[in-house]
């Protein structure tokens, strides 16, 4: 399994299969995740904000109408805490191999206890140790859908600066979070404390994964998730800072053609891999060779050869549809087995008349052999008969 993370963002246009790729392709196949809940998804849109993100506290009203409020941790920290988990449950596994072969060689040679091994006891246990591979952390990733739907600067916030990868994979540098940040990713990392009271004096109880464990394991456990890191670069989750380890990738998809979408600067831009996912994609075309379209209850022809010659219809006026590149749809645009005239009329061409072709309808008119009064509004366009000439028309196009 790779240790080596991947912070990418998939564009292009609409129905390319960005979220199939990485779903079906990157994260079974690159980072080798097949537990669902090594996968944290979410979607950015204008209302999206730094605590969703990050973590916010919010009211929680009980049945006696008390109001008290309790920390929801955003989806950033889950995905940081379940990373921070598996690295921790790495060391854990690779501790208990070291006693199982400490346990086994005592009884091989008859010795109880470990204070008595002569030099070439200890000689052949060191070297049995060192044939114990240290596990790898299983990976997690952060999905992020249309991130260009919402602002990401004020959404990442500082977390902007974690995003800097060092060669090792980790954050090149930290930052500090809030207290009520650090608690809630403590409690995702597995972490919590309690405390009890005993003839007036208060005892602090310290857990992980939900078991008790002393206060020196509750800090070996916390210390072991930076131990890789050289010592001028460790951080400490006990002084709210954090850093994006290795086994934590982020991916990213954005439409390109989108209208309502926020500016990203080239400082965050720099920061990710970036990924073009065409539209003139053979596997992708093949995944959807079965499709039809259906019209009114009548076969009418392949979604796939329909999308191609869609498509062509579309470059062929590339001299007045501004950035053409993202006007084009894929083979995903609408995501069924069978197309019926609804998915059509409300999906397709509705995209077709408000985005595709908003400023100038002409080449609608001619496509359709129709005068400009007859073609005037949007529902002149979705008429039974306007949509079976507009399939067949499209179908039959020939870009002369």
């Amino acid at each position: 399994m790779s240790n080596k993370p991947i912070q990418k963002i998939l564009f292009g246009s609409p129905g390319t299969g960005k979220s199939y790729r990485i779903k079906d392709k990157i994260i079974p196949n690159q980072l080798n995740i097949t537990d669902q809940s090594n996968i944290i998804t979410t979607v950015f849109h204008p209302e999206y904000t730094y605590g969703d993100f990050m973590g916010k506290l919010m009211p929680l009203t009980d049945d006696e109408q008390k109001v008290s409020y309790r920390y929801y941790t955003g989806h950033f920290l889950k995905a940081l805490g379940r990373a921070y988990k598996n690295i921790i449950s790495a060391h854990q596994a690779y501790d208990e191999e070291l006693k199982d072969t400490l346990n086994k060689y005592k009884r091989e040679i008859g010795k109880t206890n470990q204070q008595f091994f002569d030099q070439r006891e200890k000689d052949e246990l060191d070297k049995r140790n060192k044939l114990i591979n240290k596990l790898i952390p299983e990976n997690v990733v952060l999905v992020i859908d249309e991130l260009n739907r919402g602002n990401s600067a004020a959404i990442f916030g500082t977390v902007f600066q974690l995003l800097d990868r060092a060669k090792d994979g980790w954050s090149e540098y930290e930052i500090t979070i809030s207290k009520l940040e650090t608690i809630g990713l403590l409690e995702e990392t597995g972490f919590s404390t309690y405390q009890i009271k005993e003839k007036g004096q208060t005892e602090e109880k310290y857990k992980f994964q939900g078991k008790e464990c002393s206060q020196n394991s509750y800090n070996d456990y916390l210390n072991c998730i930076f131990e890789k890191l050289e010592e001028s670069k460790k951080v400490s989750l006990l002084e709210n800072k954090i850093k994006i380890p290795p086994n934590l990738s982020i991916l990213a998809t954005m439409n390109t053609s989108d209208n309502s979408i926020y500016f990203m600067d080239s400082a965050f831009k720099r920061r990710w891999d970036w990924e073009f996912v065409n539209i003139e994609d053979d596997e992708q075309r093949n995944v959807v060779s079965g499709r039809k379209i259906k019209l009114y209850n009548n076969d009418t022809c392949a979604w796939n050869d329909f999308v191609d010659k869609l498509n062509e219809f579309i470059r062929s006026h590339y001299k007045t549809v501004r950035k053409i590149e993202d006007k084009q749809i894929g083979y995903f645009f609408i995501n069924e087995e069978t197309i019926t005239e609804e998915h059509i009329k409300n999906k397709l061409m509705f995209f077709i008349w408000d985005s595709v072709f908003s400023n100038n309808h002409k080449p609608l008119t001619e496509l359709l052999e129709m005068t400009e009064r007859d073609l005037v509004t949007f529902g002149q366009f979705t008429q039974k008969e306007v949509v079976q000439k507009f399939v067949k028309k499209v179908i039959n196009f020939v870009n002369v």
